[in-house]
C-alpha cells in the first residue's frame, strides 16, 4: 500500500517529493488501525566534507496515518517539530557543541548554511499514551520529548554534549555520523525508553574500533533518568540497525539489514526478537568517552570472543521475519519504521529519501529502485507481515 505525497519541488531536474516518512513508524497509542510516521532531516545528498539540502528549512515531521477497510492510506495530519519557544526546527546539523557531527550543511549554490541549534535528523519515535513523543536522532545523538504539538519539551544528549537537563551515556557521542541512534521504543508500561544504535561506535576511534557487528542498545529509566546499556551483534560487518519495537518489558522486535536492492542481488532485511533479560549491563563509567574497558580497551575494540572471556553476554535473539521470504520480494533498500499492528502482524514502511539521490556530477539524482539499472521512483509502501 503506497503512503500518500505532495511534491516539494523541482530542483536541477529532480522532483524531490514530501514523503520521506519511512524513518520510523509506531501504533496510535489509542486507535487501532492508526499510526504514526517520521521523516528524517529532509531531502538532502552527498557534498564534500557535508550534505547539500535542495531545502533548507524543511522541518522534520510526523505523519498521522490509517489504514482504510479497502486498503488504502490516507494522511491524517501532521506535527512539525519545534524547538521549545514553537518555533519550526529544521533538519540541518547542529553546532559545535551542541551535537555536531562534523557535517557542513550546502545549499545547491554551494553556499554554507547556518547550523540550527534544535535540528535534528530524526529517526526513532514513541507515541506516549498522554498524547506526547519521543524522538531520537542521529547527530547528538538526542532523545526529544515532544508535546501533542510537537514542541520541544526535553532534550537528552550524551555527557558532553551542552543541552543542559538529564543525560545519556557519554561514550554515545563517538557515534558513526549519519548512524546514530536509529530506534526507538517504550516498554508497555511507558516507564522505559529503549533506543539502539544503527551500528558500531567509532570507539575510540573508527580505525580501532575493530570489533564491526557489536552496536549498542540503551535504556533510559524516564522517571529517574537511570540508564543501562546492552550489546546487539549484528550478523554482518557494518550492518544496521533500523528500528526496535518493545513486546514487552524486556523482548523487542529489532530490525537488522543491509543496504542492498534486491534488484541488484542478494539482500538482508530481517526482524529480530530480542531477549535483554539475560545480557550483561555494559553501562561501565556512565561520565567517560570510552565507557566500559575489557582488557583496558573499549568494548569495540575486543573480539566476541575476548568479551565472552571477560563474561559479556549479549541480548538473545532469534529470527522471526525474513522479509525476501515473506513478501516474495523486498525491493527497497531501506527497511526502517515497523508498525505493530497486534500480537503477529507488522506494519512494515520503507525510508524512500524524499525520492532522490547523490550524484556526483549533478549533485542529486532521482531514487529508483536500483542504483545502475532502475526506472521505478522509489516511494513509501506499507507492506503487512505476519510474525
Amino acid at each position: 500500500m503506497a503512503l500518500p505525497f505532495t511534491v516539494l519541488g523541482n530542483e536541477l531536474g529532480v522532483e524531490i517529493r514530501n514523503g520521506g516518512f519511512g524513518s520510523a513508524a509506531t501504533a496510535h497509542p489509542h486507535n487501532p488501525g492508526e499510526f504514526y510516521a517520521m521523516t528524517d532531516r529532509g531531502p538532502n545528498t552527498d557534498a564534500t566534507g557535508g550534505k547539500y539540502f535542495p531545502v533548507p528549512d524543511y522541518t522534520p515531521r510526523i505523519g498521522h496515518f490509517r489504514m482504510t477497510a479497502d486498503g488504502k492510506i490516507e494522511k491524517i495530519g501532521e506535527i512539525l517539530v519545534k524547538n521549545p519557544s514553537g518555533q519550526p526546527i529544521s533538519g540541518r546539523p547542529n553546532p559545535a557543541g551542541k551535537g555536531a557531527t562534523g557535517e557542513i550543511a550546502y545549499d545547491l549554490k554551494d553556499q554554507v548554511l547556518a547550523p540550527d541549534e534544535y535540528g535534528l535528523d530524526s529517526e526513532g519515535l514513541v507515541a506516549m499514551k498522554d498524547g506526547t513523543f519521543w524522538v531520537s536522532d542521529e547527530y547528538g545523538p538526542h532523545i526529544v520529548h515532544l508535546k501533542a504539538d510537537g514542541t520541544q519539551i526535553e532534550r537528552l544528549s550524551p555527557v558532553n554534549i551542552n543541552t543542559g537537563g538529564r543525560k545519556l551515556p557519554a561514550v554515545l557521542e563517538r557515534r558513526w555520523a549519519n548512524r546514530g541512534m536509529e530506534g526507538l521504543a517504550v516498554t508497555p508500561d511507558e516507564k522505559t525508553l529503549v533506543g539502539i544504535m544503527q551500528s558500531r561506535l567509532y570507539n575510540p576511534t573508527n580505525a580501532a574500533a575493530i570489533n564491526r557487528t557489536l552496536t549498542r542498545i540503551v535504556t533510559f529509566d524516564i522517571a529517574t533518568g537511570t540508564t543501562k546499556q546492552y550489546l546487539y551483534r549484528q550478523e554482518i560487518d557494518n550492518n544496521s540497525n533500523s528500528e526496535i519495537t518493545a513486546l514487552s518489558a524486556t523482548e523487542f522486535l529489532v530490525v537488522e539489514r543491509d543496504g542492498n536492492f534486491s534488484a541488484d542481488g542478494s539482500v538482508m532485511k530481517h526482524i529480530y526478537k530480542i531477549d535483554i533479560s539475560k545480557a550483561t549491563d555494559v553501562t561501565g563509567d556512565f561520565n567517560s568517552m570510552d565507557g566500559m574497558l575489557v582488557n583496558g580497551k573499549t568494548l569495540e575494540a575486543n573480539t566476541w570472543d575476548q568479551l565472552a572471556t571477560a563474561g559479556i553476554v549479549p541480548v538473545q535473539k532469534t529470527r522471526v521475519v525474513d522479509l525476501m521470504q515473506a513478501l516474495g520480494n523486498y525491493p527497497h533498500d531501506k527497511l526502517e519504521g515497523v508498525w505493530l499492528i497486534n500480537s503477529n502482524t507488522l506494519g512494515i514502511i520503507n525510508d524512500d529519501d524524499f525520492a532522490i539521490w547523490s550524484d556526483p556530477v549533478k549533485k542529486l539524482r532521482q531514487k529508483t529502485l536500483s542504483p545502475t539499472n532502475g526506472t521505478v521512483v522509489d516511494g513509501n509502501r506499507l507492506y503487512l507481515v505476519k510474525f
